[in-house]
């Protein structure tokens, strides 16, 4: 069902979609009948030759019945909504098998970085690219969010996520892509006068492409690594 959002293509956008579904009818009918209440009084009691107001103190039971019942509905609301919240965002619950990128944003760019040939996110083995994110399908994603200046937010609407980066912090968070393709990245936290010009672009592969890229990068970088580490003495010579 995508009646106003874009298809989901992760493994929990249907769940989220489902509540957020659940949550706009809710308020929709909410406000069909308020609004068609407040007509009707406009009406019912508009102004009239020879008419008198009549003053009212409240009424107890209608107090109680219209502040319990947006009581009920909120807190059937939040319980409905907290295994969804903690399958998403509990760090208890992030895959233990997933592939790990730590992801750095700055103004106005996303930096992704991956771990080398020695497999271990955080050494110099490491490789990186800039607002291009590459990631297989049908595999968990584990992602480090760090943030350099000011709050960010990194969000691709595709995969229903959403994650602020906090300067100082770091944040993981997963997803778990179900198509293959390029779906945009955004920033959806208000970061400076470049707000509009942070956008990349996660790519997801097969798994064959995937390997075959990951392969191909690692090369490229280890590559310049020892061509950086070949000049260093001609460097101290001089």
């Amino acid at each position: 069902m995508s009646w106003f959002l874009p298809p989901g293509v992760s493994t929990y956008a249907a769940d989220i979609d489902r509540l957020y579904y659940i949550i706009l009818v809710i308020t929709g009918v909410v406000f069909i009948l308020t609004e068609a209440l407040l007509i009707y009084f406009l009406i019912r009691y508009r102004k009239r030759d020879g008419g008198r107001a009549e003053y009212s103190h409240g009424n107890t039971k209608a107090e109680v019945i219209w502040t319990a019942i947006p009581f009920v509905i909120v807190v059937a609301l939040g319980l409905m909504s907290k295994g969804l919240w903690d399958e998403v965002k509990d760090p208890a619950h992030l895959p233990t098998d997933g592939y790990e990128i730590a992801v750095s944003a700055r103004q106005f760019e996303w930096e992704a970085r991956y771990p080398g040939s020695d497999g271990t996110l955080g050494t110099d083995a490491d490789f990186t690219t800039v607002n291009r994110i590459h990631v297989p399908v049908n595999r968990p994603v584990v992602i480090h969010l760090t943030a350099e200046d000011v709050i960010h937010s990194f969000s691709v609407y595709d995969f229903r996520v959403k994650q602020d980066a906090v300067p100082g912090m770091t944040i993981r968070f997963w997803f778990e892509v179900t198509e293959p393709g390029e779906y945009e990245l955004g920033c959806a936290e208000l970061c400076g006068f470049g707000h509009y010009s942070m956008g990349g672009t996660v790519i997801v592969l097969s798994e064959p492409e995937f390997q075959a890229w990951e392969a191909e990068r690692i090369a490229l970088h280890e590559g310049s690594t020892r061509q950086v580490a070949a000049a260093q003495p001609d460097e101290e010579d001089q």
